[in-house]
């Protein structure tokens, strides 16, 4: 049923175990065995409420909420061209196509900031994914999946350290 009846019939067995007859073993509610367990109990708890427990596996996927770049230089491409329009500087024409000069491609162009959230930024709807973990690193989502109790067992330890505990003890 529970930690306290687990002590009562442990004490129980102890004591036919000493040759006492189970029907000499006084069990019902104020006896010396409940009040004794029921103390017991209630240490254990108190006890494992002042532990300190560590993570020491986790594996989990993180949702990104946000995500701001700021206007960044970039470079023109090779192949965009000019269309130079001859004129006031010459006779009225047709535009015509010409490359841009190679030293003016360095950091020609700057881009717009980059807003996005997870419910529509200024620039768009954030897509994102990526994982957390404390341990070994899975390298990436595919190699854990928490989505279900077994992947929460497989993926994720938490564990009591004695040295953690020892003023408690």
């Amino acid at each position: 049923m529970g930690l306290k009846d687990d002590l009562i019939k442990a004490k129980v067995e102890a004591a036919k175990a000493l040759g006492v007859e189970e029907q000499d073993i006084p069990q019902g509610l104020g006896s010396q065995i409940e009040v004794e367990s029921e103390l017991i109990k209630e240490a254990i708890v108190n006890f494992l409420t002042k532990c300190q427990f560590r993570i020491t596996q986790l594996s989990a996927p993180v949702v990104l909420e946000d995500l701001k770049i700021p206007p960044q230089l970039a470079d023109v491409q090779p192949s965009v061209q000019s269309l130079d329009i001859p004129w006031p500087g010459g006779v009225a024409g047709a535009p015509t196509p010409s490359a841009l000069n190679p030293s003016s491609l360095r950091n020609g162009v700057q881009t717009q900031e980059v807003d996005l959230d997870k419910a529509g930024g200024t620039t768009g709807l954030l897509e994102s994914t990526g994982y957390a973990y404390i341990g070994g690193d899975p390298d990436s989502q595919g190699g854990f999946d928490v989505s279900d109790l077994d992947g929460i067992r497989d993926f994720t330890s938490v564990e009591l350290f004695r040295e953690d505990i020892e003023d408690l003890l």
